[in-house]
């Protein structure tokens, strides 16, 4: 028998040609399938679109998301939003054959990427997407507090004092993470502080397996705001203090604008994060950057951080939004929390990151973080001013706070406490703000921040009071709950 030797570099060709052709193809089906589909004008949707629906729908099935392809999960989300759009648009005559198509298709494809939207209570649901979706209250509006044994003293504070201090009518739900994450004798307590409130376990929502929420800290925020029954909803880190009463935020030109209202976070190492930047930089890459990541002086200036998470506002009742969280809870589950916590502090970016890649438009407050705490006088300023060289005046505490457009305080994190990090006694009325200058920050949670060279300020003799009685009433808390808490 004669063997034929093939030359090793026609050999090394041929493999590169059928490689690049392979590529080429798949590439191709990537880019078909994914892209948007026309819209169509006619009053009912033809069999060619409900075609290509299905067309895109195989390939889906057939190539599950890896855990790093952030902009992919947007692509395909716009996709989603353009099919749920076109099937409830009132100006598209359908028949129930083909409705009832598409409907299943959509349900199909978001299964494919967010299983865990099953509720464990009714696993054969042919449509959990729009099951959750339909949980929310249309016109609602409500308070989210993820919380658990860890911050439980701190959400009663704040209950406590958005209730009885700032006269907030609007209700409240306590989410939690299963039993051992907030057990009865806790949720019971909180019950007692209003009676608008509610708790909810959201692995009782949410297929948890895929989430492990009990264990994942910060994860828990975007699934709290997905399953509740809220439409318009704030999600409120339990730590949080309130300044004005939260309602106002529901009435912010942004959020009426967008639908969402996000925070910023302080300015703070410049060009110490090349890696999460690199990794921005290549999951928006061909993506039409919105005006808020134009405007971005984290994303453009190379600052560590975007977003302040504290507070989110939320409207669902806008599909694009609702998605967007979507990517938002995609991003905070087991999978998802393997890059974005790597690359970034907990759920921070997860949420503008996930409206931008989804193509959601979205908000910012205008300035970035500001600070509320003590006045300290700094070195002597190299100017003079009449003569005699000024001490630099800073603003330290241990908070981030963030003002309205009107120049007022609206709310910080942190706690009432002093540094919750390091005596859990210690109370504080902050005295003066400062916004728009430099931020002078250690590395350790016991470092006290200061931020010198911007716009200062006096705090208010009423916003004082505000934070007087917030403190009384959470002294009293203490009391109450003396055996529910550790208080080394």
């Amino acid at each position: 028998m004669i063997q034929h030797r093939v030359p090793a570099r026609s050999l090394i060709l041929a493999i590169f040609l059928f490689a690049t052709t392979l590529l080429i193809c798949s590439s191709s089906l990537r880019s078909k399938t994914l892209s948007h589909l026309p819209h169509t004008s006619e009053k009912k949707i033809t069999s060619e679109y409900l075609s290509n629906v299905q067309e895109t729908l195989d390939f889906m099935l057939g190539d599950p998301i890896p855990s790093s392809q952030f902009s992919e999960l947007g692509r395909r989300l716009q996709t989603l939003r353009e099919w749920i759009s076109i099937r409830d648009d009132p100006s598209n005559a359908w028949n129930s054959r083909a409705r009832a198509n598409l409907t299943s298709a959509i349900e199909r494809f978001a299964l494919v990427d967010f299983p865990f939207i099953r509720s464990p209570k009714n696993l054969i649901d042919p449509s959990p997407l729009q099951t959750l979706r339909s949980n929310s209250v249309p016109g609602s509006r409500g308070i989210v507090i993820p919380t658990g044994k860890g911050t439980f003293r701190f959400a009663c504070h704040l209950v406590r004092s958005l209730t009885s201090v700032l006269n907030s009518s609007l209700p409240i739900e306590i989410a939690y993470a299963g039993d051992p994450d907030l057990p009865r004798p806790y949720r019971a307590h909180l019950a007692s502080l209003a009676p608008s409130l509610a708790t909810t376990d959201i692995t009782t929502r949410l297929d948890d397996t895929l989430l492990s929420l009990a264990t994942g800290g910060w994860a828990i925020k975007p699934f709290a705001a997905l399953a509740s029954r809220f439409e318009q909803v704030l999600v409120l880190d339990a730590d949080v203090v309130f300044t004005r009463p939260p309602e106002v935020l529901f009435s912010d030109a942004d959020f009426l604008r967008t639908g969402t209202k996000f925070f910023h976070d302080r300015l703070l190492w410049q060009g110490a994060f090349k890696e999460r930047h690199e990794w921005w930089e290549g999951e928006l890459e061909g993506h039409e950057l919105s005006p808020a990541i134009r405007k971005s002086r984290a994303y453009n200036d190379g600052y560590a951080e975007e977003q302040d998470s504290g507070v989110v506002v939320l409207d669902k009742g806008r599909l694009g939004v609702w998605l967007g969280l979507l990517h938002v809870c995609w991003q905070n589950s087991v999978r998802g929390r393997e890059v974005a916590y790597r690359m970034g502090y907990g759920d921070k970016e997860t949420w503008w990151f996930g409206m931008e890649l989804s193509g959601v438009e979205y908000a910012f407050e205008e300035h970035y973080g500001a600070v509320v705490g003590d006045l300290v006088e700094g070195e002597l300023k190299a100017e003079v001013k009449g003569g005699e060289k000024e001490r630099a005046k800073k603003v330290c505490s241990f908070t981030i706070a963030h003002l309205d457009k009107g120049g007022r305080l609206s709310w910080y994190n942190g706690s009432l406490l002093r540094n919750k990090a390091v005596d859990k006694r210690v109370f504080t009325v902050p005295e003066y703000w400062m916004v728009e200058g430099v931020w002078e920050k250690g590395t350790q949670k016991t470092d006290i921040s200061c931020m010198r060279d911007g716009k200062i300020g006096p705090i208010t003799e009423r916003t004082k009071a505000i934070v007087r009685r917030s403190i009384k009433l959470a002294k009293e808390v203490d009391e109450d709950i003396q055996n529910l808490v550790d208080w080394d």
